[in-house]
């Protein structure tokens, strides 16, 4: 076995004990009396979000740079498409564990017509057939069905999450088709092409929230928080957003205006 292939299945295997250890960590670090009810660990969190962002510095923000200045634009797409194409079964998975008739139908007809007519995801030919995307994974399943978001924590190398979001992490692992692959050497250029081209998408963003005079942690939770909420639409039997304790929204006065509506 070569050693990219043990670390690959090494990690993917340690991936629940790893989640499961940090939540113990941060479990018992020491919580001040005036400690943010939406964010309890945030010196902690802060550590690993430091971590996060000189790796992503080093290692991953190069790569992704050079990525795109040499890869033309429709060669990106295709790749964008691609990797969409193969989280949309996931994204059905969820969606029938969810019960939403509907939206799996529409999932369903998107990955056949894209993987067929589509050449394997590379043309999103549903999106012009309005074929909407749905995306979901396995957090947005336990909040459908009402487990609590719980406070937000910063998970290494895998960036903003919540309690609940990181319990779901090991599921949404093993619904990874690309991370399941039995050809090694494929699975590892596969994982790493989609890192790099996700990591591009973000160089645009970055730069503006670089630009800014913002605390970027706050400005980042807050972000990723309410973009949860938001993917999180309804429970069975109702029609509104599901009524969970939330830890994961400001004040209504306190959100800066910038991410009062993020993009989506």
């Amino acid at each position: 076995m070569s050693p990219a292939a043990f670390t690959w299945q090494s990690l993917r295997a340690a991936l629940p004990a790893l989640v499961g250890l940090g939540l113990i960590v941060l479990q018992g670090c020491a919580m001040s009396p005036n400690a943010n009810p939406r964010d309890p660990w945030e010196p902690f969190n802060r550590q690993v979000a430091s971590f996060n962002d000189g790796l992503d510095e080093v290692v991953v923000k190069p790569v992704a740079t050079v990525y795109e200045h040499v890869t033309p634009p429709f060669v990106r797409t295709g790749v964008y498409n691609f990797f969409g194409n193969i989280a949309d079964l996931w994204s059905l998975a969820n969606n029938i564990l969810q019960i939403k008739p509907k939206e799996s139908v529409e999932t369903f007809f998107r990955v056949g017509v894209n993987t067929t007519l589509g050449l394997a995801g590379l043309i999103d030919v549903a999106t012009e057939l309005r074929l909407e995307r749905h995306k979901e994974d396995f957090g947005q399943t336990l909040g459908y069905w009402g487990v609590p978001t719980g406070p937000y924590v910063v998970l290494p190398l895998l960036g903003p999450s919540t309690l609940r979001d990181s319990l779901a992490v090991p599921v949404d692992s093993r619904g990874d088709v690309v991370a399941g692959m039995n050809d090694v050497a494929g699975r590892n250029a596969l994982m790493t092409l989609r890192l790099v081209d996700l990591r591009a998408t973000l160089l645009g963003a970055g730069k503006l929230l670089e630009a800014a005079a913002l605390d970027k942690y706050s400005f980042t939770r807050d972000a990723y928080l309410q973009r949860r909420r938001g993917q999180v639409r309804e429970e069975p039997g109702t029609s509104g957003a599901p009524s969970e304790e939330r830890f994961d929204l400001p004040e209504p006065d306190k959100i800066p205006p910038a991410i009062q509506k993020p993009p989506p």
